[in-house]
């Protein structure tokens, strides 16, 4: 349900390895609607498929653009997964093709004020979607999530607090306190649980705060995770206050020394992230059948890169924790018995 329904977890390799299916959409569509002047610096940092067209595609085109950009980018798991009905599937690649390029125009272009500039005209397209009379997007993804956003009756303000925390990123780089870091996650993480939700027919609040405490859980073991890979963006996710507390100096994330103080500050973050998936925990019987075991999947896959990260003595540093295929197979073969009984 994270980040994205990914997390930030597998970007890089997620980038070495981008197929052409974007390529077969650029030939067939975006040939015929070419993108608004030349490229700006930022635009141009990004696949070429991101940019804002002249013209908007029509609704079909639109849908398979989102449908393709989700196939592309499978993560730690599937996006839309297995077990959704058919009839979700489109919404979700839809939902889930504008938070991934929203991610990436927060991460990817590596100019602070270039990435504010492609917010600003994302945020406008956003806009438009929910417009849809005087002015109307002209980006595939907004094309097809209008129709998203009419069938299911998601506020705006979902998707705008994902740009928040997107525009966040591009000025604070430390969190003071543990509740810094969490307001943070009340921007970047939650509202994708909020959305998800959404689009299979859950709008009440004490089901959000269940998917909050789930989706902030997930970014924190994305956080915990990639620790060395922020650090190299110039961030630092783990709060300051807890840097002191264990004795731990930036240095000491700088250099890369898995040090006894830091391994032991990495344990009690693993442990509290632990705590946020215990208290989500109770949504799985709150949902429908469907759901709940997409839900269960996402949580535990998150448990997993703890439970990783765990079996490296913490020593994240400069060796990033990650969940074998065959773990994964193991929790999506959970999930699918479940189903079946």
């Amino acid at each position: 349900m994270n980040h994205t329904m990914e997390g930030r977890a597998s970007r890089a390799s997620s980038r070495a390895g981008r197929p052409d299916l974007h390529k077969q959409f650029l030939m067939t569509t975006a040939a015929r609607h070419p993108p608004t002047a030349p490229l700006s610096s930022g635009w141009s940092a990004l696949p070429p498929e991101y940019a804002i067209p002249d013209h908007a595609p029509s609704e079909a085109e639109a849908r398979e653009y989102c449908r393709r950009l989700a196939r592309s980018h499978y993560e730690n798991f599937s996006v839309a997964s297995w077990f959704l009905p058919e009839r979700l599937r489109q919404h979700f690649f839809n939902v889930y093709a504008y938070c991934r390029i929203s991610d990436d125009l927060g991460d990817e272009v590596g100019d602070n004020a270039a990435s504010l500039q492609l917010l600003d005209q994302w945020e406008t397209e956003l806009n438009a979607c929910y417009d849809g009379h005087h002015i109307r997007p002209r980006h595939p993804v907004f094309v097809a999530l209008a129709e998203t956003v009419r069938k299911f009756e998601i506020p705006k303000r979902e998707f705008a607090d994902l740009l928040t925390a997107f525009r966040q990123d591009q000025s604070i780089r430390r969190y003071e306190t543990f509740n810094d870091l969490l307001g943070y996650c009340r921007y970047s993480a939650n509202p994708v649980g909020h959305l998800v939700l959404y689009l299979c027919g859950y709008r009440d609040a004490a089901r959000q705060q269940l998917s909050d405490y789930t989706c902030t859980a997930l970014q924190l073991a994305n956080f915990w995770q990639d620790v060395s890979a922020d650090f190299a963006k110039g961030r630092i996710y783990l709060p300051l206050e807890d840097l002191r507390r264990f004795g731990v100096s930036e240095a000491v994330i700088r250099d890369g020394e898995n040090t006894s103080a830091f391994c032991d500050m990495m344990s009690f973050e693993v442990e509290r992230a632990r705590e946020w998936f215990t208290q989500g925990m109770p949504l799985i019987a709150k949902v429908d059948r469907a759901l709940a075991i997409d839900i269960e999947l996402f949580s535990r896959g998150g448990e997993e890169i703890l439970n990783a990260i765990e079996r490296q003595h913490y020593a994240v540093l400069g060796s990033r924790p990650a969940i074998s295929k065959t773990r994964k197979l193991a929790l999506v073969a959970r999930a699918a018995l479940g189903k079946l009984r």
